[in-house]
């Protein structure tokens, strides 16, 4: 029964998935709905990039511009004027279409015209089941009260693939301008640790806190309460890059057979020693019971 009710719950994390795709693909031409993408997969449009980009291996702005310029390939084959093609896929500037077309096919939209000319064509993606979780997975569930956290308040894009420049650098100007230093003196309550807060509701600006957990106020500090939320809670440790295989796992083998889907409340990264080489971290997930 336990294996029949995994299997169920597969299936239809999978054909959500799939409908959001099949959303996407009939809208290649207009300006991407992360909203609607998350509405359809049953999730928030944060989560469904992240789930996106770890089943996938890419993340879902790349794969739309190369879907995009499979699809303008096909156009200027077909006779079309580059700068028509251009404007249907949404690039007002001639340059900024030349720049993505020659990033995904290595040649100039102009040189398709060519006899010979060699361009790739990307697929559509859809998802299907397959078998995983042979490693265990430990974690606990805790139900906590709001909390205030004190950090470093950064704005981040709708766009996740843009974020991953933005986000390391802040962590390391926070670190040599000082800023972890003073937070860590701040620092009372539970969690323990510096905390990286994905705050991600659609109804307001994305942020993302560097903090700790402090009713305190400081210059140059923002405050945040955290709600109130259940919380599936994943230790790990290692290098920095061990903590987002760990999250791979728990969006991608965990939370879909789990009986449980995401809460409207942050993602939260606690970590408890933040050395470099040997990362002593959490993650975790806020989740209600499906």
């Amino acid at each position: 029964m336990a294996s029949e009710k995994r299997g169920a719950l597969d299936m239809e994390w999978v054909k959500q998935l799939n409908s959001a795709m099949e959303y996407l693909e009939g809208h290649l031409e207009e300006q991407v709905d992360y909203e609607q993408l998350g509405r359809i997969a049953c999730c928030s449009p944060y989560h469904f990039q992240r789930m996106f980009g770890y089943l996938a291996g890419v993340s879902l702005s790349e794969y739309v511009r190369r879907r995009r310029m499979s699809l303008a390939a096909v156009c200027l084959q077909n006779g079309e004027k580059i700068i028509d093609v251009a404007g249907r896929f949404g690039y007002n500037s001639p340059t900024a279409f030349n720049r993505a077309f020659q990033s995904v096919h290595g040649i100039a939209p102009s040189a398709v015209k060519s006899s010979g000319a060699t361009v790739r064509s990307y697929p559509p993606i859809s998802f299907k089941i397959t078998i995983k979780g042979a490693d265990e997975m430990e974690y606990r569930l805790e139900k906590k009260e709001a909390f205030p956290i004190l950090g470093v308040c950064v704005p981040i894009e709708r766009d996740l693939e843009r974020n991953f420049e933005i986000l390391p650098a802040k962590w390391q100007e926070a670190s040599q301008n000082g800023s972890l230093q003073r937070l860590l003196g701040l620092m009372e309550g539970q969690p323990m640790g510096v905390l990286g807060v994905s705050v991600t509701d659609s109804e307001g600006p994305w942020q993302y806190y560097i903090a700790v957990a402090s009713s305190q106020e400081a210059p140059g500090f923002t405050r945040y309460v955290v709600p109130a939320a259940t919380w599936a809670i994943f230790s790990g440790s290692g290098t920095f890059q061990s903590i987002q295989e760990l999250e791979r796992r728990i969006f991608t083998e965990w939370l879909p057979t789990s009986g449980y889907e995401y809460a409207n409340a942050p993602d939260i990264e606690v970590y408890l020693n933040p050395d470099p080489a040997n990362a002593q971290f959490e993650v975790w997930v806020p989740v209600v019971k499906k």
